[in-house]
């Protein structure tokens, strides 16, 4: 399911999600006369970055959301300059790249997170404790205005800077004066309201003492940092508005790395979790208070790292409290599909983390760790990664052509582009998900040794049950794109509100049919299954769009050659690393040679089928990507 952008960090949560980089087209000025501005909008923090899926803790660039990047349509005079103004191609690429690296590190320090914090407190209730606190400040935030903020005013500030005497100094002021206020006023509320909350997010912890005091004592450090998010909002899109991109790219890192680092500190004082088995009962006072600062203190250093870039456009930052006459009402009024959109996505994780809490708890009483909501972030971080460097990748160089098209209403071109897109990137997508699914389990006792081998074990499954469905949420990524081409939004939520109910839905069954330990690895099943049921409305609808044809001969079959590549190479690889394991066993240097042999194994039988069965994107694909490492 698609949702707002997570102001944290680069991995989704529990609602779903596209990307980050998943874009929205709105437009707020009369059509004559216009160009075409596409801004980027990343997550304040992050989640790399989207609007896109379930927020997600703290500092992670997936598993939380990402909003819709706006796409203005501003008048073409010439706006006035406020800072060093982009020209011409060469600095677009230049723009583009910085992006491209702020985003891929963000991604990296994001994971090596989850890394380190599996090391500390494991991935069993205490983190699943802490998930659950991180995630109310990025739902909370989404809900009070994020999604409001990337999709609306954005635009409104670009207007701003073209048609104010002062480049659109005091409108930017009033929006930062107006979003400051507000969500001090909705954190300090919350703050008061953190047991409340918790209750809402997962009654299972709440009605557990001791881990109900530790999530509420989470809470309580988490919550503010919504008002950073905020301050971190507003700001990148002041810069993005001046054609500033990079800050908003690269300060998640800072996020990322003080979170490392306070882990780490705690890794140091308390001792690992495999030596601590630290848990809710257990973890000291001292020890949630380093983890919480540690969080606030990302959060703060994030935004607050966005102000040297501000000055150097020359904007001054004044407090201005002269809010009426001045569009800001107006502007809101122009938010309805993206606050619905905002909804589902909250409703729908609200759902699955109180399920995949109580399993995981539940599952840990019989011994099984690594069976919570914390298996299913961390799985679905690891999960969307392929999504987000392939599929991104190949749409960005798409994307440009796909919105001339739209506005030349050719068809047959957006359609070629469509279908480009979706075949280009399945020849990656496809042995990936078969990769997830033949070798999730030494993936995660690799990476999450640290947690103990059977949370990380419990990690692999999930990752297992994911696996496939990267297939049908890359497609739906590509597909979509079609909609936004044409400025269409109201189908996108749509098919958003259909993913969202068959996601819930496919995890209230898994919970009530499966055992504790396997419920939450069912729901991720159920992920896959709920993008595979909204890529087939949303193929329906724009084939319809274009005229009754999409190329769909051509695409399944790709898919198709594809999978008869994949199968019999998942089977290879999965049957490798399973020998190899059971001789080595599953740990670290166990799982690196288990992943070794079968990821080499599975590769060479995957490439060695689609060489028989002639597959050109594969050709296509390679050649793209020595073009991007020679640049």
């Amino acid at each position: 399911m698609s949702a707002p952008n997570d102001p944290r960090g680069d991995a989704r949560g529990p609602g779903g999600g596209t990307p980050a980089d998943d874009t929205m087209t709105l437009r707020v000025v009369p059509a004559d006369d216009t160009v075409r501005l596409r801004l980027p909008v990343a997550a304040p923090g992050a989640p790399d970055g989207a609007l896109a899926g379930g927020p997600a803790p703290a500092g992670e660039a997936p598993p939380a959301p990402a909003t819709p990047v706006p796409s203005a349509s501003v008048p073409s005079a010439s706006m006035p300059s406020a800072g060093p103004k982009p020209s011409g191609s060469s600095s677009l690429l230049k723009s583009s790249a910085v992006m491209a690296a702020g985003t891929i590190v963000s991604r990296i320090t994001g994971f090596l997170r989850t890394l380190v914090m599996a090391a500390a407190i494991g991935v069993g209730t205490l983190n699943d404790s802490y998930q659950v606190a991180n995630v109310l400040p990025t739902m909370i935030y989404v809900l009070v205005g994020g999604g409001a903020l990337n999709a609306v005013f954005v635009p409104q500030l670009v207007r701003a800077m073209k048609k104010d005497d002062d480049g659109g100094e005091a409108y930017a002021n009033r929006l930062l004066t107006l979003v400051m206020v507000a969500l001090a006023g909705v954190t300090v509320v919350c703050v008061l309201a953190a047991p409340l909350l918790v209750h809402m997010m997962s009654p299972d912890i709440a009605a557990d003492p001791e881990r109900r005091a530790v999530t509420v004592a989470f809470a309580r450090y988490c919550l503010p940092t919504l008002f950073f998010m905020g301050a971190h909002v507003v700001l990148g899109q002041i810069l993005n508005a001046r054609g500033r991109f990079g800050a908003m790219m690269w300060t998640p890192v800072l996020n990322n790395l003080v979170i490392i680092a306070s882990f780490g500190s705690f890794v140091w004082a308390f001792g690992g979790f495999t030596d601590s088995a630290v848990s809710p009962d257990t973890i000291t006072p001292e020890g949630v208070r380093l983890l919480g600062l540690g969080t606030l203190l990302g959060l703060t250093v994030q935004a607050l790292a966005m102000l040297p870039y501000l000055r150097d456009t020359g904007f001054r930052l004044r407090l201005r409290f002269d809010f009426r006459g001045h569009g800001l009402g107006k502007a809101m009024g122009l938010a309805k599909w993206t606050l619905l959109f905002v909804l589902v996505n909250q409703l729908g994780m609200i759902v699955v983390t109180q399920l995949a809490t109580k399993a995981g708890s539940l599952a840990e009483r019989a011994g099984h760790t690594g069976s919570g909501i914390t298996a299913y972030n961390y799985a679905l971080l690891l999960w969307q990664m392929p999504q987000a460097i392939i599929t991104v990748s190949v749409m960005t160089a798409v994307l440009p052509r796909i919105s001339r098209s739209a506005q030349d209403d050719d068809k047959a071109a957006i359609r070629d582009d469509i279908s480009y897109g979706l075949r280009t990137s399945a020849v990656a997508i496809v042995p990936c998900a078969f990769a997830f699914l033949a070798l999730g389990v030494p993936m995660s006792t690799l990476l999450y040794a640290g947690s103990g081998a059977e949370g990380a074990r419990g990690i692999g499954f999930v990752l297992m049950a994911f696996g496939l469905g990267l297939v049908p949420y890359s497609v739906q990524y590509v597909v979509l794109r079609g909609f936004y081409a044409y400025e269409d939004t109201r189908t996108p939520f749509y098919n958003t509100v259909v993913v969202a109910l068959v996601n819930a839905a496919g995890s209230a069954l898994c919970f009530a049919v499966l055992s504790p330990r396997w419920a939450v690895a069912g729901m991720a099943a159920s992920y896959g299954l709920a993008y595979a049921v909204g890529v087939g409305i949303a193929w329906r609808r724009l084939r319809k769009r274009l005229g009754g044809d999409l190329d769909g001969r051509r695409v399944l079959g790709t898919y198709a050659r594809l999978v008869v590549a994949g199968a019999p190479a998942a089977l290879a690889g999965g049957a490798v690393a399973y020998a190899v394991t059971k001789a080595l066993g599953s740990t670290a240097s166990g799982s690196l040679a288990a992943l070794l042999a079968g990821g080499l194994v599975l590769l060479g039988v995957f490439l060695a089928v689609a060489h028989l069965l002639r597959l050109p994107e594969l050709s296509a694909l390679t050649g793209m990507v020595r073009a991007r490492l020679s640049r």
